[in-house]
């Protein structure tokens, strides 16, 4: 049996998953195609969805033929968007003859249970089975990091940077920005290298009925990053073509009192016109 690993969603436990599938003896699935060549392979077949979507179908369809099971580590959900709360129910449903595609969780609460179960349907050994969740097990715990990362960069300006954990993680598609911002003479401080449960227990606070947890982390790192003094505005990105998570940080901008730059970011893009006025509002010394 042939597994992948989804790494477009730059899940917090990938590392557990990755081991588990070893514990269990099962063979790993790799690309068989470059990154580079993902995103026009998913903007090939679903030219109107999101850009992460896009990828995460352009990384399914590398691994070529002979694959059995897909991983699809979830993502937190945001409100009035599908594909972030049930990617790996919709995307069977408009791109046929993918392989089967298996949703894992990356709350830490919920790995034993899941991953107890994926191995009864991978391999069917309840002894081997037990013996993989012990080894794994210490890879599965809560993060209990209360650090914050730096706040400040030399004379740079400090700005907190808010949008999905699969964006401002992504190696690939977040270096264009850093580069931008750094240009302009700001300091990127990014939500998703914050305290967990600080940006968690932040969350709690949206007075908001309908807001599902990807709302909450959005507004719980934003509202963290405001109230420190060294941050002097935000900048809320999100994905190119993701209407859920634009509409998300939309509300979550209605919150702020700090000055607030609304972006979307595409794979590749390293110009952001906007930036400059930005910069200079508060007083940022970058390019000319």
């Amino acid at each position: 049996m042939r597994v992948a690993l989804l790494t477009t969603p730059q899940a917090r436990y990938t590392e557990y998953w990755r081991a588990f599938l070893e514990a269990l003896g099962v063979e790993p699935a790799q690309p068989r195609a470059p990154y580079g060549t993902w995103l026009e392979a998913g903007r090939g077949s679903l030219p109107h969805e999101p850009l992460l979507v896009q990828l995460a179908l352009g990384e399914i369809l590398s691994l070529g033929t002979g694959v059995d099971a897909v991983l699809v580590p979830q993502q937190l959900p945001v409100r009035d968007d599908a594909w972030s709360g049930a990617f790996a129910e919709l995307l069977p449903q408009r791109i046929a003859g993918l392989p089967t595609l298996i949703a894992v969780p990356d709350e830490p609460q919920d790995l034993a249970a899941a991953a107890a179960d994926l191995g009864q349907r991978l391999v069917g050994n309840a002894g081997l089975v037990r013996r993989a969740l012990e080894q794994v097990q210490p890879l599965g715990q809560p993060e209990r990091r209360e650090e914050w990362p730096p706040l400040q960069l030399g004379s740079h300006v400090s700005v907190g940077v808010v949008g999905p954990r699969s964006l401002l993680a992504h190696p690939e598609l977040n270096t264009g920005l850093w580069q931008a911002l750094g240009g302009h003479g700001l300091y990127p401080v990014l939500a998703h290298t914050l305290p967990a449960s600080q940006v968690a227990n932040r969350g709690e606070r949206l007075n908001d009925p309908r807001a599902q947890a990807g709302d909450r982390w959005l507004y719980g790192a934003a509202r963290l990053l405001e109230g420190k003094g060294a941050v002097q505005g935000l900048v809320l990105v999100a994905p190119a073509q993701d209407a859920g998570t634009q509409a998300s940080l939309d509300r979550v901008a209605a919150e702020l009192h700090k000055p607030v730059l609304r972006l979307t970011l595409d794979a590749g893009q390293t110009e952001w016109p906007e930036l400059a006025a930005f910069a200079a509002r508060l007083g940022a010394s970058g390019r000319e």
